[in-house]
């Protein structure tokens, strides 16, 4: 059986792996994220990247057919990445911006593959447009109270409470929820990789 890492503390990222029929292991990356570019395509990609082969050195030992997957998944709006918020205020101000806007949702995946005892990166990223309807002060902070957006980029979980003011998106459900999981499977079908076997 092939050996599957996902380098995400993530469970959202986990629950969509893990709908998707694949068998595999949690190894959270660890160290700090470091950004080293402020354009959205190749922020997600490095800080995949840096999550992959974070991973990958604790399990250099690991045998060939070894696959390590990492994600990343920031929140773009006029050009500009908006993180995890770093307290309430911050969600709030984050939010009053989205709503009644459209933003981009981007997220980077690398995955590294031990062939013949060299690993082999297979990195690319997804977009996808979320649209909000207009919402209220009062509902923004009725929903930062609830503590749900302080771990997420852009301050909000499109699967969760936040999820009624979408009007609308313009690509994958899933790159917004953290993992473009049919973009990742065609990906690994062109590259030759059986994510299911």
């Amino acid at each position: 059986m092939k050996r599957i890492i996902l380098a995400s503390a993530s469970p959202r990222r986990r629950e969509l792996l893990e709908r998707a029929g694949v068998n595999f292991e949690v190894i959270p990356a660890s160290g700090e994220e470091n950004r080293t570019s402020d354009d959205p395509k190749e922020a997600v990609q490095q800080l995949a990247r840096d999550k992959a082969v974070s991973v990958m050195h604790t399990v250099e030992d690991s045998e060939d057919g070894t696959i390590v997957i990492g994600s990343d998944t920031v929140v773009v709006f006029e050009n500009m990445i908006l993180g995890k918020p770093h307290d309430t205020e911050d969600a709030v101000n984050t939010l009053k911006k989205l709503q009644g806007n459209t933003h981009q949702v981007y997220t980077g995946v690398s995955v590294w593959e031990k062939k013949a005892g060299v690993w082999t990166e297979h990195t690319f990223y997804e977009s996808t447009d979320v649209t909000f309807y207009p919402v209220s002060d009062e509902e923004i902070r009725a929903y930062v109270a609830t503590g749900e957006p302080m771990d997420k980029a852009g301050s909000y979980g499109i699967q969760g409470l936040f999820g009624i003011y979408v009007k609308g998106i313009c690509g994958d459900y899933n790159n917004v929820v953290g993992l473009p999981v049919a973009r990742l499977f065609y990906e690994m079908k062109k590259s030759g990789i059986d994510l299911r076997g």
